[in-house]
C-alpha cells in the first residue's frame, strides 16, 4: 500500500498537532512536514517531497493564497493536492483559491475523519485502503470502546496493543519492556506512557458504558464491572482482535 506524504501549514499549533496525530494513525498516510507560517510552508514545498498540502488561508508572512500562487508557478509543485482551510466561508476567497489550483476547501471547524476521506479521495486511495490490518483493527476497537482519538493515551494504547499482538511476552514485563518500547517510539518516558494509558482507561469506565465495552470486547458485562489494570485492558484488546480474525 502506497503511503501518502502530507504537509500541513497553519499558525494554529494546537490544530496542527491534532491533525498530525490523527493522520499518522492512518495506515496509508504520514505527516512528513509542518509549518506555522507562509514562508516556512514555501521552504517545505521546495525541499520536501509531498503528495498533499493542508493549507490555512490566513497565516503570517505569506497567506495561503500567496502560497498557492507560488505553487502554481512551479511546475514541480503542480502535482501537489492542496486542501485549503478557513474559518471564514467567503465565496470570493474560495473562488480565488480554486482558480489558483486548490483541490478542496474545508471550513473550520471540521471533523478529522472527513479530512481523511478527502485526502483518500484526492489521492485515489479509497480503494487501496483495505480493512483488516492489525493497526486498523486496534484503532477501530479503541474508537468503539470510547477512548477519545485526540488524547495521548489513545496513541500509546494503539502502539502497546500492536506490540503485544506481535509478541505477547511484552505483557510479562509491562513496566520494564512494554512502556519503554512505546516511549521510545514517541520520544517520551515510560512513566508518561503508563499514566496516559491509565487516564484513557479511566475516561472509558467513568462513562459507565459497560454494554458498549462488553460488545466491543465480546465479553459479558459482569467481567467488565470493575475497571481493569493497564495490562488487563491491553490483554483483553489483543484477545478480542485475535478472536475476530
Amino acid at each position: 500500500m502506497r503511503t501518502t506524504k502530507i504537509a500541513m501549514a497553519d499558525d494554529n499549533r494546537e490544530l496542527v498537532s491534532l491533525m498530525e496525530e490523527y493522520i499518522n494513525l492512518q495506515p496509508n498516510m504520514e505527516v512528513v512536514a509542518t509549518a506555522y507560517n507562509g514562508r516556512a510552508c514555501m521552504e517545505v514545498i521546495e525541499n520536501v517531497d509531498i503528495d498533499v498540502l493542508i493549507l490555512d488561508v490566513i497565516m503570517p508572512y505569506l497567506d495561503g493564497i500567496a502560497v498557492l500562487d507560488s505553487i502554481k508557478e512551479k511546475a514541480a509543485s503542480n502535482e501537489i493536492h492542496v486542501i485549503m482551510l478557513s474559518a471564514f466561508g467567503q465565496e470570493a476567497i474560495m473562488q480565488r483559491a480554486a482558480e489558483y489550483g486548490a483541490s478542496y476547501f474545508l471550513m473550520k471547524p471540521f471533523e478529522l475523519e472527513y479530512l481523511i476521506k478527502q485526502i483518500n479521495h484526492l489521492t485515489g486511495s479509497e480503494n487501496e485502503v483495505k480493512t483488516g490490518t492489525i493497526e486498523e483493527q486496534v484503532v477501530e476497537l479503541l474508537r468503539v470502546v470510547g477512548i477519545p482519538l485526540h488524547i495521548k493515551g489513545f496513541t500509546y494504547l494503539k502502539q502497546a496493543i500492536t506490540f503485544v499482538h506481535e509478541d505477547e511476552s511484552f505483557l510479562e514485563k509491562i513496566t520494564k519492556r512494554l512502556y519503554p518500547a512505546v516511549a521510545d517510539r514517541y520520544s517520551t518516558t515510560a512513566t508518561r506512557v503508563e499514566r496516559s494509558i491509565r487516564h484513557a482507561i479511566d475516561l472509558v469506565w467513568k462513562n459507565e458504558e459497560i454494554e458498549t465495552i462488553a460488545a466491543a470486547f465480546s465479553y459479558s458485562d459482569d467481567r467488565l464491572a470493575s475497571k481493569p489494570s493497564n495490562s488487563r485492558f491491553i490483554a483483553m484488546a489483543v484477545d478480542s482482535i485475535k478472536h475476530k480474525k
